[in-house]
C-alpha cells in the first residue's frame, strides 16, 4: 500500500516568463507545449502524482500556476493558502524577470505557516534557452540569485522540452524527505 503526501507547489514569476508553458509541458509528459498564448487569471490549479523512487510513496503535486501581472499580487496568496514548495520562473532573455524573483518568493514564503518559510523546498527556473541569440542573463546569475534566495537552479526550455522534469522531481523528493524527517521527530516522541 502506498502512502500519498500532497503538496502546494506555487509557480510565480512575472507574465511571460513561461510558467504556463512550462507546467503544460511537464503535465503532459513533454506531449504539450501551448501553440497559443493564453495569460493566465488568477491562479489555474493542476494536479500530478510524481512516484517516489525505492518507496511506495507518491507525491501529489498540486500545482498552482500564478499570474505574473501585478492586478493579481495581491489576492495570489489567498489562492494558494499556506504553500509547501515553490517554483520561481525567469526569462533568461529579460533581465527584469530575474530582478523580479526575490519580491515573487518573498510573497510565497510570507504565504507559508511561519516555522516552514525557511525549511520549504524551493527552485529558481531559468525558462527560454532555446533563445540563444536573445539571452541576456548568463547561468551564473541565476545560479548566484538561486543561492542568494535559498533555493536550486535550473535552466531548460519549455518549447523545447529540455530541463522540464528535474525540477519538479526533486521539489517532490525533498518534499518527500522533509515529510519522512518531522514524521520520524513526530514518531519519536509519541
Amino acid at each position: 500500500m502506498s502512502n500519498i503526501l500532497r503538496s502546494k507547489c506555487v509557480i510565480i514569476g512575472n507574465s511571460t516568463v513561461g510558467k504556463t508553458a512550462l507546467t503544460q509541458v511537464f503535465l503532459s509528459d513533454g506531449r504539450q507545449f501551448p501553440k497559443t498564448y493564453n495569460m493566465t487569471f488568477g491562479v489555474d490549479l493542476n494536479v500530478k502524482t510524481i512516484a517516489i523512487p525505492d518507496t511506495n510513496d507518491v507525491v501529489e503535486l498540486y500545482i498552482y500556476d500564478s499570474s505574473g501581472r501585478d492586478l493579481y499580487y495581491d489576492c495570489l496568496s489567498k489562492y494558494w493558502h499556506e504553500p509547501n514548495i515553490l517554483l520561481a520562473v525567469f526569462d533568461v532573455t529579460s533581465e527584469l524577470s530575474l530582478d523580479s524573483v526575490s519580491r515573487w518568493v518573498a510573497m510565497v514564503r510570507s504565504a507559508m505557516p511561519q516555522k516552514a518559510a525557511s525549511i520549504a523546498p524551493g527552485v529558481l527556473f531559468g525558462n527560454k534557452t532555446d533563445l540563444v541569440e536573445r539571452r541576456a542573463v548568463s547561468p551564473k546569475a541565476g545560479a548566484s540569485v538561486a543561492e542568494k534566495l535559498g533555493l536550486t537552479y535550473f535552466e531548460g526550455s519549455a518549447k523545447e522540452n529540455q530541463g522540464i522534469e528535474e525540477p519538479f522531481f526533486l521539489l517532490a523528493h525533498e518534499w518527500h524527505k522533509l515529510y519522512n524527517e518531522k514524521k520520524t521527530t513526530f514518531d519519536l516522541i509519541t
